[in-house]
């Protein structure tokens, strides 16, 4: 059984009044949830509420999810549309945390390895200065492009999960990611001495 089918019969046990159905699911993707809100919002506690919130919010609409996508993708978009209202009504931009944070899988995006191997105080600091560069490229970009590269390359959600959790085409996702991977690649060309042609 894949994982999205446990998902979905968690879901429907849940829409027929189990309550412990729904808290296995909060207790499987809270975690991952509150990274992804995480990657928006800066304030620890504000994040915790959030997350919150978006359960709740996931609870209440459970009735209406007929599984046309995955479970995840559902809950993130109901997540990520928390977080930006809740940001609209502050005022407030998002924040955009580390880009060396690691997906489920343990997999991260490393522009560090691109440098040598050895732990030396001039490879340490081209590591923070790329670091910083990423992050301040990433901060930068439009809301749909770096949530489009936060859920790809952080999250490590597939083209088609996206294209779910954005509400928009395929065609479109792969167009933000690559807008998004070219305006941060042009930032870190002068410190890695890449060419023009190569962007990660």
């Amino acid at each position: 059984m894949t994982d999205r089918n446990v998902d979905q019969l968690l879901v429907e046990r849940a829409q027929q009044g189990e309550q412990k159905a729904f808290e296995l699911l909060v207790v499987k993707y809270q975690r991952r949830l509150a990274r992804l809100l995480s990657r928006l919002i800066k304030d620890e506690n504000e994040v915790e509420d959030i997350t919150q919130e978006t359960f709740i919010k996931a609870y209440r609409a459970l009735p209406s999810f007929r599984g046309d996508s995955a479970f995840y993708t559902w809950l993130y978009r109901i997540g990520i549309n928390t977080a930006k209202n809740y940001l609209v009504e502050r005022g407030r931009r998002p924040f955009t945390s580390s880009m060396y944070a690691e997906n489920d899988e343990g997999d991260s995006v490393d522009m560090v390895a691109q440098l040598p191997d050895e732990h030396t105080p001039e490879t340490e600091l081209m590591g923070k200065q790329i670091l910083e560069t990423v992050e301040n490229a990433v901060s930068l970009l439009p809301e749909d492009l770096k949530m489009a590269i936060v859920l790809r390359e952080l999250d490590g959600l597939s083209y088609e999960e996206i294209a779910e959790v954005m509400e928009c085409p395929i065609g479109t996702v792969r167009s933000r990611i690559f807008r998004a991977r070219d305006a941060i690649a042009k930032n870190l060309r002068p410190l890695l001495d890449t060419n023009g042609d190569s962007r990660w």
